[in-house]
């Protein structure tokens, strides 16, 4: 039986009261399987006579594989069904009982990982994987094998057949949602190597910094400046450059969700400074504050985070807790610049005084928490989330614009439309 159990923090969530994130969010369900006739024969040099048949294709086939949705190949009903609702608040969830809907089912749906139990009807798992990394479109798709009592031959037969991981029952959800962020995530930074050595510096050298905050954090040590500039200088080297599309696109598939959002929010808050004409020492801190604004989220539990439901009273008081848990993160460091704090500590406040944690109002904010606010809702309303849909630049920034006129300046939003629209569609920044 599944023991569920929050991980550390690694997602991220925009939760507002005034424009509602939630309001049209479907809750996550297993695809539906409806076959559509179409005979293909499967791929040439699998001779396993078990699988030696026709497939049928499903539908339209998706034109590359969704990073976020996870396949479960499993005979074990209630095995298959407990790991479905384990993992519904983190990703699509596709469910296949047996080799042959498998092997149609994939071919279409193209997952980003594949979970494949030891019994997978007709035969086994490790059979079953093999005949699917004969398969073209899914000969590269990540898989975890999961062993059920750690059998070492069993365990070297699935690795040889093609896993690129196992975890053995029992285990709890925590381990699985880590193990399956693990090689989604190897696969979303191997391709950063196709990138411009500026744009993949400034991945590579942003997720080595947020990779070692949770220890510093865990062990209330204080996070020193300089390795957050020095993480944050190839950023706004590519920002200078106008090379930084690489890093949104880089990052926007990373399943370490509030590393991908804080790098986000980094990358246009240095977008941001640039084009008003910040010195490069002010860039930096704001992509400095951008990387950190989100760090009190690393004590928040991921079934908090991620909840699909509306959020209770005492659960919206827990995800507002991030922010003065980052304010006394950050304060804890001598030489952590005002402005970095300024940023984690207000980028939820709105000029209306709704905001929070202390409802301050247009007067009291000044333009780092402006800017801050703009970028942090806009970087949250076009990122997916499971609860919710993805909008687009155009759309979110008309909602920002129409919908939140009182909440956020808009000479500043002006300006960030401007220049990010302008940007994105290949012209050069003034």
């Amino acid at each position: 039986m599944l023991k569920g159990a929050g991980a550390k923090a690694d997602g991220s969530l925009y939760r507002v009261r005034d424009i509602n994130l939630r309001q049209h969010r479907a809750r996550p369900v297993r695809a539906p399987f409806h076959p559509v006739p179409e005979r293909v024969s499967i791929a040439s040099g699998c001779s396993n006579s078990r699988y030696r048949v026709s497939k049928i294709v499903i539908g339209h086939r998706a034109n590359k594989p969704e990073q976020r949705s996870v396949a479960i190949v499993d005979g074990n009903q209630r095995h298959r069904e407990q790991l479905s609702d384990a993992l519904l608040s983190f990703y699509t969830v596709h469910s296949y009982a047996d080799s042959t809907n498998a092997l149609m089912g994939l071919g279409v749906t193209r997952p980003g990982l594949v979970l494949i139990g030891e019994y997978v009807p007709p035969s086994s798992g490790i059979n079953f994987l093999r005949a699917m990394r004969c398969e073209r479109e899914l000969g590269h798709t990540p898989v975890v094998f999961v062993s059920d009592n750690g059998d070492p031959d069993v365990l070297a037969g699935a690795l040889a057949a093609g896993a690129n991981d196992c975890i053995i029952k029992p285990y709890r959800r925590s381990a699985m949602v880590k193990t399956i962020s693990a090689q989604l995530n190897t696969k979303v930074e191997r391709s950063w190597k196709e990138l411009p050595l500026v744009a993949r510096n400034a991945l590579q050298d942003t997720l080595t910094f947020y990779n070692s905050i949770a220890d510093i954090y865990d062990q209330s040590l204080p996070i020193q400046y300089g390795a957050v500039a020095e993480s944050c200088s190839a950023l706004v080297d590519a920002v200078t450059t106008n090379q930084f599309s690489g890093i949104l696109a880089g990052v926007r598939e990373h399943d370490y969700i509030t590393y991908a959002h804080s790098l986000t929010v980094a990358t246009l808050l240095a977008l941001f400074g640039h084009s008003i004409g910040l010195p490069r020492a002010q860039q930096i801190l704001l992509a400095s504050g951008g990387l950190l604004h989100d760090v009190g989220k690393i004590s928040i539990r991921h079934s908090i985070l991620n909840k699909v439901e509306n959020l209770t009273e005492e659960e919206w008081e827990i995800i507002r807790s991030h922010v003065p848990a980052a304010v006394n993160f950050l304060r804890s460091s001598p030489e952590m610049p005002k402005g970095v704090v300024t940023i984690a500590a207000q980028h939820h406040e709105r000029l209306d005084g709704s905001g929070y944690p202390r409802g301050l109002a247009s007067g009291q904010l000044n333009e780092l928490a402006r800017m801050s606010a703009i970028v942090d809702i806009f970087s949250s309303m076009t990122d997916h989330r499971i609860y919710k849909p993805k909008m687009t630049a155009e759309a979110v920034l008309k909602t920002m614009t129409n919908d939140m006129a009182g909440q956020i300046d808009q000479d500043l939003l002006a300006r960030f439309r401007e220049v990010f629209l302008d940007t994105m569609r290949g012209k050069q920044m003034s």
